[in-house]
Order: structure tokens, then sequence, then C-alpha cells
């Protein structure tokens, strides 16, 4: 599974308020996007999106690791990730471009689907994505769906729709109330068995100045084994100075991000209070978003100054071996 950076027609567009919650909710709101957001809005605690918090308060996701005790491997991880690939910080998001989602309400149809070749590990069909669902642009074709009044979240890998249900390689699902893990071992619609979706830098969020959670993040090598929340690998080595998937990293709080402005200093913020978490296999340094029109690409790139060198890794967990 590698995400790289590539265009993704933004159709619908909904009238999103600064914690995502839908003034009308239609059958689906494209990308999650917001064309415009209110200047000034009290957003409840806990990133939130449409009427559904995005897992506990406690979950992991969610959790600040800023003062959180540094791995006894940082610093060689930190090495090795910047010795087989990208050595900067780079944003997969943007006005037209990323991973996108969609919201649906507690009403909307269930749909067939069928999986090749990981059906095994993953939750059966029906899901209630509609067919036209956007399908995230280059081979990973991520497809998303949240499910307004049961908080459920629905995700698939390699996803193409047909006039009957949907075809993909992996899916999941699951319960943004509890945060209840997958099965130790599965997969998800992402390499590690992490919902896509908690991960993604959105613009609402960024337009309310606040992300409270971590980011998704790739790299061309991991080790073979996991951190939890993650509950999967993808791949055959046994180097512990490779990141494990679910391995939580920050920016440290050395690196001066003043010179930073608008978009990129909110991200910057989260990724020194609530940091990235190691998801799939793809480009280094590549962390995720929803796309939308509101991006300032611009003003996004700030953060490609970033070395991966002023981040390090954070002791949330033992490695599970595979």
């Amino acid at each position: 599974m590698v995400v790289g950076r590539w265009p993704v027609a933004v159709t619908v567009v909904a009238a999103l308020g600064v914690a995502g919650v839908a003034a009308a909710v239609p059958t689906t709101i494209s990308t999650g996007a917001t064309a415009s957001v209110p200047a000034k809005r009290l957003r409840p605690p806990g990133p939130r999106i449409g009427d559904c918090s995005i897992f506990p308060a406690s979950n992991a996701w969610n959790r600040e690791i800023a003062s959180a005790p540094l791995h006894p491997l940082s610093a060689q991880i930190i090495a090795h990730i910047n010795s087989v690939g990208g050595k900067f910080v780079h944003p997969d998001v943007g006005s037209t471009f990323g991973i996108p989602f969609v919201v649906v309400p507690a009403s909307e149809p269930l749909v067939p689907v069928t999986y090749d070749p990981y059906g095994d590990e993953s939750d059966p069909g029906p899901f209630p994505i509609p067919l036209t669902a956007p399908v995230e642009a280059g081979s990973d074709a991520h497809v998303l769906a949240l499910r307004q009044g049961t908080c459920e979240l629905f995700e698939l890998f390699g996803a193409q729709s047909t006039p009957t249900g949907w075809l993909a390689q992996s899916g999941a699902k699951f319960d943004l109330k509890t945060g209840v893990l997958r099965t130790i071992g599965f997969t998800s619609a992402d390499a590690a068995g992490l919902p896509i979706l908690p991960g993604l830098v959105r613009y609402d969020e960024v337009a309310a100045g606040l992300i409270d959670h971590a980011i998704r993040v790739t790299f061309s090598k991991t080790q073979r084994g996991f951190v939890l929340p993650a509950t999967h690998f993808a791949s055959n080595s046994s180097d512990a100075t490779l990141p494990a998937m679910g391995m939580r990293l920050r920016l440290s709080a050395s690196f001066d991000i003043g010179s930073l402005t608008g978009q990129a200093k909110i991200i910057a913020t989260a990724m020194q209070r609530y940091g990235l978490i190691v998801a799939d296999n793809g480009s280094n340094w590549f962390f995720q978003g929803a796309p939308n029109p509101g991006w300032n690409d611009s003003d996004l790139d700030q953060l490609k100054r970033i070395p991966g060198s002023a981040f390090e890794v954070v002791d949330t967990g033992a490695v599970q071996p595979g």
C-alpha cells in the first residue's frame, strides 16, 4: 500500500461548521470538505466529524505525546529512516489531492462488498458506502465513509465500484464510540490495521485553528512488527532500527516553528503535541489529509523545510513481533 501524490476531483462540497458538524446532511458529503468555515465558533473538545466524536478522548489517536518518554532506539530509527528515502516532511494533501471521505446518514442503504485477496482479514459487507463515493486516485484507491447516528467508520482499500456493489482488496469497520481494535494480526484498509480517517489532517480543523489528534504518516521501509493500536505489519525485516507499524513520532520541541505561518504552523504544532503514527509503507515522511479547495498549497509547502532529523521516536509500548 503505497500512498503517492495524486490528483483527486472534488465533486460535492458540504457546508460544515468548525467542528465538522453538517448544517444539512445530504445523502453524501464528498471529501469532508468545507467551502467556507465560520470565523468564530466554539468547537467541542476532541476531534469530531459530523455528529460523531472520533474515538474517546483516551484513545491513542487523541493522546498528547509531547512529554512521552523517548524510545531507547529513537536516534537509530530516525537515522535509518533518513538513510533509505526522503529526508524531509512532505504534505500529501492539498486543494486537489489527498484521501477523500464521505459522511452518510444513518439511513444510507447498505451495499454489497466483495474482497480479493484479503477477505479473510476483512470485515464482511454490506457497507453503507454509496457507489458514488469518491475513490482516492492512485494505486491505493481508498474509500472512506462515516455513518452518522451509529458513528461507525467503513474503509476500503483497492476499491472500485460496480453496478451492484464494491470490489476491494481489504476493508474494515470501526466503532468510533468505543475505539475497539482490529483482531491482532488483521489488516484493515491500511497496512497497520489502523483506521485512516482519524489520522487525516482536515481543512475544517485548520480553519478552526486546532488539530488535536495524531497524523497518519508513511515510510518506505518498516520492520516486521507493530505497536498497539496497530495490529498488523507489512515487512519481512527484523531490524529493530526500522519503524514499526503503529510507532509514534513527534516533532522535537527544540525545533522552532516560529518561522512557519498559517496552515503549516497549525499542522507543525500538532506534530509536536500529538505526533505522527506509522500507518503504511509508502514515501518517506509523507503525511496525509483530506482534499479541500480551502488548502493553500503554497502555505503547506513550508512544511517541506522540516527535516526528518527534527523528529524523535517516543515509547508508547513494546513492538509486537510479527
